[in-house]
């Protein structure tokens, strides 16, 4: 193993890792992330993406597990960190003692946008990393194909929605910074445009869902932008019993999806 120690906090390339744990900007303009966890580093590899630096803390190298990994990709350039360092490159408040640099795969916006419709999940400003990675690793659970996510929703590859999708970002085609509105225009009057209403005249389980579904779901605060549910075709509403006004965004999104999984396996 022939890692670089790093150990002050000047060093240039710790610079550009810290960068790339706090900055949106800086994750765009490298192409770049971090993926922090042994989990993650793994799910990309299984997905056959390559990992382009190992990063390991001093305490984290004498973990078994990590040390084994770390022997199983020897060839892979490497830095170790300073305990102190790599909690700076981490919000967890136990470091899991590895992480990778990671380029952000390329988008292929014009094959999906004009590839035939199937089940696809759009996010109209979903601005918390924690729900933003929690229904992309549901919609990868459902056998959601696609998802597209406007420019007002949370960084997609930021490493606080990495650790939430737990791997799901590897098997998903991901768009970010998509005009919903105009790619819900663009589809066939044949395709189900479903979005949620708190008023909505049906229910979903109302709706035969067993054919593909494009998926609308909003914000956490104001839902889905006014001019984006007139673009659908369908708004259903999510029966509950109670007082509760309204679901979590990823608590509707999973049952929405997972209702239609369930239809399919029928």
């Amino acid at each position: 193993m022939s890692f670089v120690l790093i150990q002050s906090a000047a060093n240039t390339r710790f610079k550009h890792l810290k960068k790339l744990a706090t900055s949106r900007r800086e994750r765009l303009e490298s192409g770049q992330t971090l993926l922090d966890g042994i989990h993650l580093l793994q799910s990309a590899l299984a997905h056959g993406l390559p990992l382009a630096e190992l990063i390991v803390s001093e305490s984290g190298l004498l973990k078994p597990e990590i040390s084994a990994f770390v022997s199983l990709h020897d060839d892979m350039p490497g830095v170790i960190l300073s305990d102190a360092l790599f909690a700076q490159l981490t919000e967890l408040p136990s470091p899991t003692g590895v992480m990778a640099l990671f380029a952000i795969p390329g988008e292929q916006a014009v094959d999906v946008l004009h590839a035939p419709v199937s089940n696809v999940l759009l996010l109209d400003g979903v601005q918390d990393p924690g729900n933003v990675g929690s229904i992309l690793r549901t919609a990868a659970a459902a056998g959601v194909s696609h998802v597209m996510m406007s420019d007002a929703c949370a960084d997609a590859w930021s490493p606080k929605v990495l650790r939430a999708g737990m791997g799901a970002h590897f098997g998903l085609s991901l768009l970010t910074k998509v005009d919903l509105i105009a790619y819900v225009a663009s589809l066939p009057a044949s395709v189900l445009s479903v979005t949620t209403a708190l008023d909505a005249t049906h229910s979903l389980y109302d709706l035969d869902l067993r054919q593909p579904v494009v998926w609308v779901m909003g914000s956490e605060g104001q839902g889905v932008r006014k001019d984006l549910q007139a673009s659908c075709n369908t708004a259903i509403r999510i029966p509950m019993a109670g007082m509760t006004e309204s679901l979590n965004v990823a608590a509707a999104t999973a049952i929405c999806l997972f209702e239609q999984h369930r239809q399919n396996l029928v």
